[in-house]
């Protein structure tokens, strides 16, 4: 699954440098496939929908940070686990029970985002 940043999130930004595949944004600011993957060219997201790699989309929250579910491979094949979780200090990213992902789907998105 997903890690989510919940509203507890006091927009410290630590776990933003962190992450490995630059899923994580600060609230309001656009956020595009290729930031920080090795993407180029048109990108198919997990809804089936495709999407330049380098347009710009709208952010999934205006008020704090968030992670870009379609970028988010929970550290899989780089950490133990989930940087963002290990250096919050108000323990504000947690699964996202609506998007539960096993090993191999995580895996496969790494390797999709870092050719």
């Amino acid at each position: 699954m997903a890690i989510i940043i919940t509203e507890e999130c006091i927009n410290c930004g630590a776990c933003e440098p962190e992450c490995p595949n630059n899923a994580i944004y600060e609230g309001g600011v656009d956020w595009a496939i290729k930031d920080g993957t090795g993407v180029k060219g048109m990108y198919t997201l997990e809804d089936g929908s495709q999407v330049d790699a380098n347009a710009k989309q709208k952010p999934v929250s205006d008020d704090y940070y968030f992670i870009v579910p379609d970028k988010c491979t929970e550290c899989v094949g780089f950490h133990e686990e989930p940087q963002c979780a290990a250096v919050c200090p108000v323990d504000c990213c947690v699964p996202d029970p609506d998007r539960v992902e096993d090993e191999t789907t995580l895996l496969a998105r790494k390797d999709r985002l870092h050719l």
